[in-house]
């Protein structure tokens, strides 16, 4: 058999195999199902762009082809075929149709630009700061400037049906800030703040990904923007700001509590239960200076950088939905993460994500039982 046609089926199998490698019955990251107004002016600059690109593509790559099989060398002809260089009809064309077809899509493109980058002037704003490997939320409820009334992680709240305007920043390498059904990306970068505005269709939760490499557990590195009703966004904004509440003395939750004041203080700070302990220890050992804020540590759907959900995923969805979150912890990844988080996300030895504090199953026990009370 002849290379040629031992190599035809393969370049025929090929584009099948992408083909059926980018289709999904359930793909809550596709940018190409916009869920907010902002992604859905991107949507519709995409697709007759994309269209347009097909289009091009075709005519080219046929017409190549054409003229590769049509003027083939053979073998009992030394003639060259007519030239056309000099048709000034032809180089006039060739030049003109496709900066007019540029000029059409950078009219949409512009447009598009200002319409998305216009968004967002007097929206609540929310500071998101990435590091090695989550994120992490901020808000000035007060309106005085400064980012630190309410403090959570993982979980982007947010009021659905409204502007929203993001400030991203990094605290160590570059990241990438995506939630692909309500935006495009937004790299966060360190010493320098990017602005990005979010607007959710309906209530919801909506999934997105580090997009820019950033060392080891960069695939671990996850992010939900969860979308809220008003009244409900508010209620969740005022109890954020509340401290939380000590388990009841005597109690396994109690027994936790103890034991997250002595053991996790260096790193963890919960409102209300370890505020004397983590002023004194917290940041101590973190190369990053810090680590997730725990106080309403149950509130939030996932964990460990959104790579685990905190509560069952009751519709198998594959998604927890705020109207989840309290219902059926996920006692078996939490315990499984206390037990061995480096066993379970990838860590780097300097310093940087939760070590193997070796706790005991009791102890695992009490911690679960206390990190359930922090609601």
């Amino acid at each position: 058999m002849s290379r040629r046609r031992r190599l035809t089926p393969l370049a025929l199998a090929l584009p099948l195999i992408l083909l059926i490698g980018a289709c999904a019955s359930n793909a809550p990251q596709d940018t190409l199902e916009p869920e907010g107004p902002i992604a859905r002016d991107i949507d519709n600059l995409v697709n007759p762009v994309f269209l347009v690109a097909a289009v091009v593509f075709v005519i080219i790559e046929f017409g190549t082809l054409a003229l590769v099989i049509k003027f083939r060398r053979r073998h009992d002809d030394d003639e060259l075929p007519a030239q056309t260089h000099g048709n000034t009809k032809l180089e006039i064309g060739w030049t003109v149709l496709p900066a007019a077809l540029l000029a059409v899509v950078a009219v949409g493109t512009v447009a598009t630009l200002f319409e998305v980058e216009n968004r967002g002037e007097d929206a609540l704003t929310i500071r998101v700061e990435g590091q090695q490997w989550w994120w992490k939320f901020l808000y000035d409820t007060d309106g005085d400037g400064e980012f630190d009334d309410v403090v959570t992680a993982n979980d982007l709240v947010i009021p659905a049906g409204v502007d929203v305007s993001l400030e991203i920043t990094s605290n160590d390498v570059i990241h990438s800030f995506w939630i692909p059904s309500l935006n495009g990306k937004k790299d966060a970068v360190a010493g320098r703040t990017h602005e990005l505005t979010l607007n959710a269709d309906d209530p919801g939760t909506y999934v997105g990904q580090c997009t820019e490499f950033c060392g080891l557990s960069h695939a671990y590195m996850r992010q939900r923007a969860v979308a809220l009703p008003a009244d409900e966004f508010e209620a969740w904004l005022e109890h954020q700001q509340e401290p939380a509440d000590m388990p009841a003395e005597g109690s396994e939750a109690a027994l936790g509590a103890e034991l997250f004041a002595t053991q996790c203080s260096v790193c963890h700070r919960a409102r209300g239960i370890n505020d004397d302990e983590f002023a004194e220890q917290g940041g101590d050992t973190l190369l990053v200076g810090e680590a997730p804020d725990l106080t309403h540590f149950a509130t939030r759907g996932a964990f460990a950088g959104a790579t685990f959900d905190l509560w069952n995923d009751l519709d198998d969805d594959e998604i927890v939905e705020a109207d989840e979150i309290g219902e059926q912890l996920n006692r078996i990844d939490l315990e499984a993460w206390l037990r061995d988080p480096p066993g379970e996300k990838p860590m780097s030895p300097t310093r940087r994500g939760m070590p193997n504090l070796q706790l005991q199953e009791e102890q695992i026990d009490q911690l679960v039982a206390f990190l359930e009370t922090l609601d």
